[in-house]
């Protein structure tokens, strides 16, 4: 019986793996424990809309927010980060708080107060984040965690995230000590939440996943933690790899150029370098940038060559920063977008992203390749995702998202990348 395709695509992978071996070494511990993140988003600027009412509106005043997220790293100990980094004005926080959740529920025995530099209350400035101090509070791989946070006064930006696939609650006061909220009001998005660190009792890899939409769920329901990294977590619980998987994308991104948030190029080492204790990345964009280009406005030849040189040295740019740094950069090709209507792309943008996908896919460039464009591609229609994968052609499906997180070469996590100088 020959190999089915998505045998030869493993194989496929783990031979881009081994270009790791020039750059590796085993994971080195500290027996007197680490600081790992074990949850963090990627933010952007908002300011409210005009349907938006009280206690969502912004400038938020005397507002208490509570906010779910999953923590994906076993610990001892928590610390929040607290960011303001899109606002203008000071963001004035009356108290913090950390809770166990089953799923939206908040445990109120749990229930333990943060505190920055030993005061209860702390002022972010314009433009900042900061961490708060360590608090005891031991929490399993993958459980879900109350931040609750009394928001003074807020700045007219806020720093949000809010392709959060999940709800978020706000009421009116000072409520953080609370567990018991029945009159708040739900809405999706984080807000000025950007990270929760863990205490674990050694070093782990810490792998962060950034990109667009497709790294940030689009098309996954609320609360079912169905995009391509929750269901490549849960693969790590099951074989039983102690790996932290961080989420940073962001739907609309774009490598060079600013969209519905900063691009990447400007966002790389805080969402992604500078995440605690981050040992791999996996980049998987560019398809915002190719499909915007012709976007409703003709390109030319030169045009497009110009993109194309500037993406390669975006790509390139990504990879010496990661390397200084001793973090390993997996990159993943561009999947398939002729299907979308919303792009539209003509024979010239294919050809521009076969271009593409064939330059990222040179040995050498990256410590380590996934090529999801092989996985996720119609074999019929090389131009189109696969039936079974596709959602709008563009995203993938659900199904799609499972295929992704199945089809990681894990092994790469299992060795860490020396610092390399920039020549």
């Amino acid at each position: 019986m020959s190999p089915s395709p998505r045998a030869n695509f493993r194989f496929g992978l783990l031979t881009a793996v081994l270009l790791l071996a020039a750059c590796a070494s085993p994971l080195r511990g500290d027996a007197g424990g680490n600081w790992l993140a074990a949850w963090a988003s990627a933010q952007l600027e908002q300011a409210s809309p005009a349907d938006v009412q009280p206690p969502w509106r912004q400038p938020m005043h005397d507002v208490s927010l509570r906010q779910i997220v999953r923590v994906d790293a076993a610990g001892k100990a928590l610390r929040v980060r607290i960011s303001n980094l899109f606002g203008a004005e000071p963001l004035a926080l009356g108290g913090v708080s950390v809770a166990q959740a089953d799923g939206l529920v908040v445990k109120a025995a749990s229930l333990r107060p943060l505190s920055f530099g030993g005061q209860r209350g702390v002022v972010v400035p314009a433009h900042a984040e900061i961490w708060s101090d360590a608090v005891e509070f031991a929490v399993p791989r993958q459980a879900d965690v109350a931040v609750q946070m009394h928001v003074q006064a807020g700045p007219t930006l806020a720093s949000v995230h809010p392709g959060s696939r999940i709800r978020s609650w706000a009421v009116s006061g000072d409520r953080v000590g609370m567990a018991d909220w029945p009159d708040a009001v739900a809405q999706e998005g984080w807000r000025h939440l950007a990270a929760v660190d863990v205490r674990a009792a050694r070093a782990l890899p810490v792998l962060v996943a950034t990109g667009d939409s497709i790294t940030d769920g689009y098309g996954v329901p609320s609360g079912s933690y169905l995009r391509w990294t929750d269901v490549l977590s849960r693969r790590l619980v099951a074989e039983k790899r102690e790996v932290s998987v961080i989420n940073t994308g962001i739907g609309g991104g774009r490598l060079l150029r600013d969209g519905l948030g900063p691009n990447l190029v400007s966002r790389f080492d805080r969402d992604v370098l500078e995440r605690t204790g981050a040992t791999h990345a996996v980049v998987l964009i560019g398809v915002n940038d190719l499909g915007v280009s012709h976007r409703g406005r003709p390109t030319t030849p030169e045009s497009r060559a110009a993109l194309l040189a500037e993406m390669k040295a975006g790509f390139t740019d990504l990879a010496t920063r990661a390397r200084a740094r001793g973090v390993c950069l997996i990159a993943s090709t561009v999947m398939p977008y002729s299907g979308s209507g919303y792009y539209a792309p003509q024979v010239e943008n294919e050809a521009d992203r076969q271009t593409l996908n064939a330059w990222l896919r040179e040995p050498g460039r990256f410590d380590a390749l996934v090529d999801f464009d092989a996985l996720m591609r119609d074999p019929a229609r090389p131009a189109y995702l696969r039936a079974d994968v596709d959602n709008d052609g563009l995203h993938p499906s659900l199904a799609g998202y499972r295929v992704m997180a199945e089809a990681f070469p894990v092994e790469v996590l299992d060795r860490r990348c020396e610092k390399v100088s920039a020549p």
